[in-house]
């Protein structure tokens, strides 16, 4: 009927069925086993597979992420020692996903949302650790942590 407006109780929200709410952690799960199963097949420590860093090719200093492919085709071949020889601080990145997407993945479940609020001081904190990591592995004593 003209005149009439929306109701004055709308209805209540469905609440959304545990298997939606875990679709995202799943679809985040899926894509990165796909990504570690394509470089657990195609090996980087052979040439020409994939591209060079441009810091190490230009500047010949190894970044933060030199080596982070071959430590993740080790670690889809379940060596551990080989990933941590090729990029340590990517193996510990590896842990760090999977801790929290067990909580994301928990939390979602349940219906609860994740929260992470990361402060400018913890940002700088992350910031250092890369370059501290990048200047010791391109020193004579930090050869071990060099891919």
């Amino acid at each position: 009927m003209p005149g009439q407006g929306p109701p004055v109780f709308p209805p209540a929200p469905v609440p959304a069925s545990r298997l939606r709410r875990i679709a995202a952690p799943a679809g985040v799960l899926a894509v990165v086993a796909g990504a570690f199963a394509y470089v657990g097949s195609v090996d980087p420590n052979e040439p020409g597979h994939y591209p060079v860093c441009p810091l190490l090719r230009f500047a010949g200093i190894y970044c933060p992420g030199c080596g982070g492919l071959r430590s993740a085709h080790a670690v889809a071949h379940g060596d551990l020692a080989a990933a941590l020889g090729s990029n340590a601080l990517a193996v510990v990145g590896y842990a760090l996903f999977a801790v929290l997407w067990v909580l994301w993945t928990v939390r979602a479940a349940a219906g609860r949302p994740v929260r992470i609020d990361l402060k400018p001081v913890h940002w700088w904190g992350i910031g250092a650790v890369l370059l501290i990591f990048t200047v010791v592995r391109n020193l004579p004593f930090g050869s071990a942590l060099a891919p």
